[in-house]
C-alpha cells in the first residue's frame, strides 16, 4: 500500500510568491505532500487567484465578520481537521495567531521570516536589517510557538548585503531565496526527516544546496 502523502494547508494574505513556489513544487511532485487548502484573510489578495489557477481550493474570510480571532480560528480549525491537514505552512499570513490554532498544530505549524532570527523579528525585518547596518541577513524557517518569530529554527540561508543596497533589491534577493528554501524544508518535514528536541531541530540527510 502506498504511503499517504502529508496534507498541507498554506496561510497567506498577500501576493503569494511563496505559495506559488510551494504549489509549483507540489505540482511537480517535489513537495512530498499535497496542498489541500489556501487560507486567506483578504478576499482580494492576489494569492487567491494564484490558488484558483493552481486548482487549489481557497478558504477566504473577512476577520471583521467575526466577534474575535478565536471565533474565526475555530472555523479554520474545523476546516483543517475535516481535510486531514497535518502541516500548516504560514506564507505571508498577516494575522496574529491565537492558541486555538497554535496549540492544535504544535510542532506541525511553520513560518518563514526574512531575517536571520533571532535578529530582527516582527514587521519590516528587511528594513530593520538595513537600518541597523548589518552586513549579512537572510531567511529563517521556524516552527511556530506562539511567540513573535520565536519558535525553534528549522533552516536558514544567509544573504550578504551589498554596499548601498536598496530595500527593493535586497527584498527581491531574499524572496528568491525564500522561494527555494521553503519547498525544500516542507519536503524534509513531509519525508519525516525533521525531528524537534526542545529548541533543537535536526534534519536527517540535510542536502540543501539551492
Amino acid at each position: 500500500m502506498a504511503e499517504q502523502q502529508l496534507r498541507i494547508a498554506v496561510f497567506a494574505s498577500g501576493q503569494g510568491s511563496n505559495f506559488q513556489a510551494l504549489a509549483d513544487a507540489a505540482a511537480e511532485g517535489k513537495l512530498g505532500g499535497s496542498i489541500e487548502l489556501l487560507v486567506c484573510d483578504k478576499p482580494s489578495a492576489p494569492v487567491v487567484e494564484r490558488a484558483r489557477r493552481a486548482g487549489i481550493e481557497a478558504w477566504v474570510f473577512n476577520p471583521k465578520s467575526y466577534a474575535s480571532r478565536e471565533a474565526y480560528e475555530h472555523e479554520i480549525l474545523d476546516e483543517l481537521r475535516r481535510r486531514g491537514v497535518g502541516l500548516v505552512v504560514l506564507a505571508g499570513y498577516m494575522r496574529i495567531l491565537t492558541p486555538v490554532l497554535v496549540e492544535a498544530f504544535d510542532g506541525r505549524m511553520i513560518n518563514i521570516h526574512p531575517s536571520l532570527l533571532p535578529s530582527f523579528p516582527g514587521l519590516n525585518a528587511i528594513g530593520q536589517a538595513l537600518e541597523h547596518g548589518v552586513k549579512v541577513t537572510g531567511v529563517t524557517i521556524h516552527f511556530v510557538d506562539g511567540g513573535l518569530d520565536s519558535g525553534p529554527i528549522i533552516a536558514q540561508r544567509s544573504i550578504e548585503i551589498g554596499e548601498g543596497e536598496s530595500e527593493a533589491s535586497l527584498s527581491e534577493r531574499i524572496h528568491s531565496a525564500e522561494n527555494v528554501l521553503y519547498p525544500w524544508a516542507v519536503r524534509c518535514i513531509a519525508e519525516g526527516r525533521v525531528t524537534l528536541d526542545g529548541r533543537k531541530v535536526r534534519i536527517a540527510g540535510a542536502d540543501f544546496s539551492g
